[in-house]
């Protein structure tokens, strides 16, 4: 070995002990008399100290040495004069005898230390050198630690890890496929997988029983800070079970993740709602439980008194902002704006101020007297010094742009603690969604998903009222996990294609190696995919995936390090038939 300890090894136990060090030059200071050397490894950092009892020539060469080069410092620990408290290795340093340049280096872009001076275009274009900064290596380690926690956790619940092809038929599951040509069969091509579905559900008929993998996932969709065009999912599958079976094994995965990377212990059983609620109450699936501010619906108290904008509205709904009452009409007005932005969709924002007086004065004090008002505020359940914030318009867009103002109002008012986790099943969703556009359903989830028994009859009479027997997980506002119990009997399964519009011909040539399975004794089962990346970012506390991906793409999908995609030869696209 090169080294005998790491720089983030030694102590004031090791005072006297001959060491050798090997790692990156993170700074050089000298002080005429004194050079220092911060040598750095994945480990952390140890002070290299040249003082009056080193050698001139020794002091001499460390002069020379330039940000990132590779040393090899031998030398003896010695107890540090001025200690650093923040440095685990800060009670010690290093007196070398003997430095060796391992490699030079050239000037880094930027400086690489864990507030970096370069912007974020520039860091990933030199991913290989952010990767050495302490915050993306911490990073990458918290990665590392759970998923070893998920392996430890899957094979003490006697889950099998199992590989299923990255080469595979395309098949329609939502969002758009990868897809690569075969040059063997000209004109023909494989998909890389959504997830790997149908496989998981193949190997319950094959009885395998209890299924996982920590998998790679594609698809080819629009990007956010939360999404790639390439993730990884825990994918995981079982048999002979029913839905409280899967969430109470996946509720013990979800906590001993959070005991082994964070040290917390979640409170069980985790809440559970309805989708119904959910959307009621925060103009979401995915409602965000650190903190209240539920919507409460005032179309019935604000209707029939000549505001027009409340009379014709399908629903009007608004929020508590807790303390919000002395806000100015500056901070209102820009509220307003806020929530007419395209993204949010709102035409505009009516607020009632609930004085700590007991007093009340609102935007549309013209159309109501202070005692319908204070009907308003009671049944929003206000106290004095808050502020109810009302929108109003179509049920569905007004309800989700009231859910965007609860969660920046949450933002602003430092409700939304990263290191807090409020964590939910959210169930029945309604298995099917109707386009008005093309005038057919669709699966809310995906066209395996089983509905409940007691609602199948309604398939054939009100599609739109049928229940999924499905279950997402949401964790601070994020979706991190979904499944359900899957649909096991091939006439149900060929009865879902129907409604979705395929014809027995369509589905046979697009799942019929699925439905043919399911004539061989397919047993009852369900799972579900968590977000690997997505749990990652919550645990660290960030707000985007790519935090926690080694090698990520940018928002426009590019790999600026490598500067991919590209273009490839047009001898291989000759070969490919392109």
């Amino acid at each position: 070995m090169l080294r005998s300890h790491t720089c983030g090894q030694l102590r004031l136990a090791d005072v006297g002990t001959p060491v050798t060090l090997a790692g990156w030059v993170q700074r050089v200071r000298d002080k005429g008399s004194v050079v220092w050397i911060d040598l750095r490894d994945r480990y952390g950092i140890t002070q290299i100290v040249l003082n009056e009892d080193v050698p001139e020539a020794l002091r001499a060469q460390a002069r020379t040495l330039g940000r990132e080069f590779v040393l090899q410092v031998q030398g003896r620990v010695v107890e540090r004069y001025s200690k650093n408290p923040q440095m685990p290795t800060g009670d010690v340093e290093v007196l070398p005898e003997r430095l060796h340049v391992l490699n030079e280096s050239k000037t880094p872009p930027f400086v690489i230390e864990d507030e970096a001076d370069g912007g974020e275009d520039l860091r990933a274009k030199y991913r290989y050198l952010d990767i050495r900064r302490a915050p993306v290596r911490e990073a990458l380690l918290l990665r590392h630690r759970a998923a070893q926690s998920v392996r430890r956790y899957m094979d003490g619940q006697g889950f099998v890890e199992v590989e299923t092809p990255v080469l595979i038929k395309s098949t329609p599951e939502g969002a758009r496929d990868f897809v690569v040509p075969s040059r063997i069969h000209p004109g023909q091509f494989y998909a890389l997988p959504q997830s790997p579905q149908t496989f998981k559900q193949l190997l319950m008929v094959a009885g395998m029983d209890r299924y996982f993998q920590i998998v790679k996932c594609f698809r080819d969709e629009d990007l956010r800070a939360d999404r790639q065009p390439e993730f990884t999912q825990i994918d995981c599958e079982m048999s002979f079970v029913e839905r409280d079976d899967v969430l109470d094994t996946f509720e013990g995965l979800i906590c001993q993740l959070w005991q082994d990377t964070l040290g917390i212990e979640l409170p069980r059983p985790f809440a559970r709602m309805s989708y119904a609620d959910a959307e009621r109450l925060y103009g979401s699936d995915k409602p965000d439980l650190r903190f209240g501010m539920t919507f409460c619906e005032l179309k019935g108290l604000a209707a029939g008194h000549g505001f027009g904008v409340f009379d014709q509205a399908e629903y009007v709904g608004g929020i508590v902002a807790p303390g919000c009452a002395g806000y100015t009409r500056k901070q209102v007005d820009e509220l307003t704006e806020w929530v007419k932005r395209p993204q949010i969709g709102a035409t505009g924002l009516v607020y009632v101020r609930y004085e700590a007086d007991g007093s009340v004065k609102s935007s549309v004090d013209k159309f109501y007297t202070p005692e319908v008002l204070k009907t308003w505020l009671e049944a929003a359940q206000a106290q004095p010094g808050d502020l109810l914030l009302i929108l109003a318009g179509p049920a569905a867009k007004t309800r989700k742009a009231l859910g965007e103002l609860r969660l920046e109002m949450g933002t602003r008012l430092g409700l939304r603690d990263k290191a807090s986790f409020a964590v939910s099943w959210v169930l029945d969703f309604p298995l099917l969604e109707y386009n008005e556009e093309d005038g057919r359903w669709y699966a809310m989830h995906h066209p395996f998903t089983s509905p409940y028994p007691e609602d199948i009859a309604l398939l054939d009479t009100d599609p739109g009222r049928v229940r999924a027997n499905a279950y997402d997980l949401v964790i601070n506002g994020y979706e991190v996990g979904g499944g359900s119990i899957r649909i096991h009997d091939k006439a149900l399964q060929a009865r879902m294609f129907d409604i979705l519009g395929f014809s027995p011909e369509e589905a046979q040539a697009q799942f019929g190696f699925l439905m043919n399975a399911f004539e061989y004794g397919a047993p009852p089962h369900g799972g579900l995919a968590f977000g690997f990346d997505r749990l990652c970012m919550i645990l660290g506390g960030s707000e985007s995936i790519r935090d926690y991906i080694a090698f990520p793409k940018n928002n426009a999908g590019r790999d600026v390090m490598i500067d991919s995609p590209s273009e490839i030869e047009p001898k291989l696209k000759k070969e490919l038939g392109l």
